[in-house]
């Protein structure tokens, strides 16, 4: 998914907005959330900036903290991960051939957001590396690495 965009070579699913709206909308009361969208959005297809990307993910968290869905889920918790960074290789490197330094410059951006909107917050950079194998998913120990460092960030909200 995308934090903000419809791709169109998968769809208009593929963005993050429609995915979330409708969790939203659809199972509550919730009691905490995890948001970790940006490795899709700086494809190169999108010519996505950094702070664009960012602006995307603030539209999201406009959405959970908006009158609506704060009515819904009341002291609704959100750790905001950042993914970490992405680079072009294997089979994706044609999609992400532009993405390393636009993923590398995410992480204090949107920490600054987190901060700004009383968010958790979580660099999966630092805890955890994708895959070589194409530069973008994660690997057994990655996910283990990440799921630890998850647990972690969510007993300190």
């Amino acid at each position: 998914r995308t934090a903000q965009w419809d791709d169109p070579t998968r769809g208009y699913f593929m963005n993050g907005f429609v995915g979330l709206q409708i969790a939203l909308t659809s199972h509550w009361p919730l009691d905490a959330m995890v948001l970790m969208l940006g490795t899709n959005d700086v494809k190169d297809r999108f010519c996505a900036t950094p702070e664009a990307v960012t602006g995307g993910i603030a539209g999201l968290i406009d959405l959970v903290q908006g009158a609506e869905m704060s009515a819904r889920h009341p002291g609704l918790k959100v750790l905001l991960i950042c993914p970490p960074p992405c680079y072009p290789a294997g089979l994706l490197a044609g999609e992400f051939r532009l993405a390393a330094a636009k993923a590398r410059a995410l992480a204090p951006l949107y920490a600054d957001l987190a901060a700004a909107r009383g968010l958790g917050f979580l660099d999966a950079g630092t805890v955890m590396e994708v895959s070589p194998v194409d530069g973008v998913h994660f690997t057994p120990e990655g996910h283990a690495a990440l799921a630890e460092a998850v647990s972690g960030a969510f007993s300190a909200l």
